[in-house]
C-alpha cells in the first residue's frame, strides 16, 4: 500500500466511523481528482476501510451501531465514487457482456458483491446487480429471460452453503456459467469446487480478472456434498438446539452481566454446526469455534461459556455421532 492509498484510507476510516457521509464522499472524489485510479480507490482503500469496519466490530472496538452507520457510510462513498469516476467512460453499447450477480438466498451482506458490480461496471460490463437474499427461483427466472455470460454468486457465512449449493446447480442447469466468491466458500474455495462452480475468486479483482479472460468450463456436476440423515435431524431439531444453546450462553453471561445478543450467537454455532455436516468438515466447525470464542472474549463473556454452549449442544444430539464428534474442539 503506497502513501496516498494509505492516507486516503486514513481519512476515510476517520470519517465513516465518525458516520460523516459528505466528508467521506468528499475524501474519494478528492483522491480520484488528485489522480488515484477508481479501481484502487474501490478495492486498495474502500475494500480495505469496510475490512477494518469488520474487525474493529468482532473486537468490541465498534458497536453494532456503529458498525453499521460505517458501512453504510462506505456504501455510499462507492457508488457516488463509482459513478464520479465512470463519466465520460464507453457507454453499454460496448460493453464486454453481461454479468449477473447475486447473494444467495438468506445471505445479506451484499458490501463484497457491490465492491465486485462497480468494478466491472468499470471494466465495462454490462452488470446486473440483484443485491441480497436472491431467491435461486427468482435467479433462474433472471437468467433465462437476459441470458448473461455469466453468474457470479456470493456468500459470506458458510451458515448459507446449502442454499448456495442449490443455486450453483440451478444456474449451470440454466447453461450459465457460475463465479463463486466469499468466505463461506472456504479460503480456497473448495466448496466451491465441491458444489460445481465454473470457478472461485478470493476477493473482487481476483473474481474480475477472471471474468475478463473467459471462465473456465467444467463438465458434468458437481461431486455434491456430504449431508446425510444427520443433516436432516439437525435440520429439525434446530429450534430446541439453539434454546438449548441460548440458555447456557445466558446462564454464564448472567454472572457478570450482558454480553451482546445470545440469541444470534446459539442461532450461528448451530448453523455452522448444521453447515459443517452439510459439507463432512469438521474443519469448518472447528475454525468457526476458534473466531467465536474470540468474540465472546472480547465483549467479557466468561471464558467457559463456549465449551458449556457446546456440551448442552452436544446433549440434544445422542444419536448423532458425526455431528457430536465436531463438537470436540
Amino acid at each position: 500500500m503506497n502513501d496516498d492509498v494509505r492516507r486516503c484510507a486514513e481519512a476515510l476510516w476517520q470519517a465513516a466511523t465518525a458516520g460523516d457521509e459528505y466528508a467521506a464522499i468528499e475524501v474519494a472524489v478528492s483522491a480520484l481528482d488528485s489522480g488515484l485510479p477508481a479501481e484502487s480507490l474501490i478495492l486498495d482503500v474502500v475494500a480495505a476501510v469496510q475490512a477494518r469496519i469488520g474487525l474493529e466490530w468482532a473486537h468490541n472496538r465498534l458497536s453494532v451501531a456503529q458498525e453499521h452507520t460505517a458501512t453504510a457510510v462506505n456504501e455510499s462513498v462507492l457508488v457516488v465514487s463509482a459513478h464520479h469516476a465512470a463519466a465520460g467512460l464507453r457507454g453499454p453499447e460496448q460493453a464486454k457482456g453481461r454479468i449477473c450477480l447475486a447473494c444467495v438466498e438468506g445471505e445479506w451482506h451484499t458490501f463484497p458483491l457491490r465492491l465486485l458490480a462497480e468494478v466491472l461496471r468499470l471494466r465495462g460490463w454490462r452488470v446486473d446487480y440483484l443485491g441480497a437474499n436472491v431467491p435461486t427461483s427468482a435467479l433462474v427466472v433472471h437468467l433465462h429471460r437476459t441470458g448473461p455470460s455469466a453468474v457470479a454468486l456470493s456468500a459470506s457465512i458458510a451458515t448459507h452453503l446449502p442454499a448456495a449449493h442449490a443455486a450453483i446447480t440451478a444456474c449451470r442447469a440454466a447453461s450459465t456459467p457460475v463465479l463463486a466468491g466469499g468466505p463461506a466458500f472456504g479460503p480456497d474455495g473448495r466448496y466451491a469446487r465441491r458444489f460445481g462452480a465454473d470457478a472461485w475468486a478470493p476477493d473482487a479483482r481476483a473474481a474480475a480478472d477472471l471474468l475478463d479472460h473467459g471462465l473456465p468450463r467444467r463438465d458434468g456436476p458437481g461431486r455434491g456434498h456430504q449431508a446425510d440423515l444427520e443433516y436432516a435431524v439437525l435440520d429439525l431439531r434446530t429450534p430446541d438446539l439453539v434454546r438449548a444453546v441460548m440458555d447456557e450462553l445466558d446462564r454464564h453471561a448472567g454472572e457478570t452481566g450482558p454480553h451482546g445478543d445470545t440469541a444470534e450467537d446459539a442461532a450461528s454455532i448451530v448453523g455452522f454446526l448444521k453447515a459443517a455436516v452439510y459439507v463432512g468438515d469438521p474443519g469448518l466447525f472447528a475454525s468457526f469455534a476458534g473466531w467465536m470464542a474470540e468474540l465472546l472474549g472480547a465483549r467479557g463473556m466468561p471464558a467457559p461459556a463456549l465449551p458449556a454452549a457446546l456440551d448442552a449442544l452436544a446433549d440434544g444430539l445422542p444419536d448423532l455421532p458425526h455431528a457430536r464428534a465436531m463438537l470436540r474442539v
